[in-house]
């Protein structure tokens, strides 16, 4: 890992919820659209899945979190 990507991490561990799920949306956008180079779909899903469940983690750590 790059200094560079360990800094973005770090800066982004200390946005609020809602400004990591702004984050991510942008940034997953971005793949999908071809700007940050050829990303395949499992690479996109385990992604977008990693941050789903973190996201439930937290939520779930803060009794924020709703039965389905």
């Amino acid at each position: 890992m790059t200094s560079a990507v360990r800094d973005l991490l770090r800066s982004f561990q200390s946005l609020s919820d809602a400004e990591k799920h702004e984050a991510a949306s942008l940034l997953l956008r971005q793949v999908v659209q071809g700007e940050a180079g050829d990303v395949g779909d499992d690479a996109l899903v385990a992604v977008a899945e990693e941050l789903f469940f973190d996201l439930d983690a937290r939520e779930a750590g803060d009794g924020q979190s709703s039965p389905r």
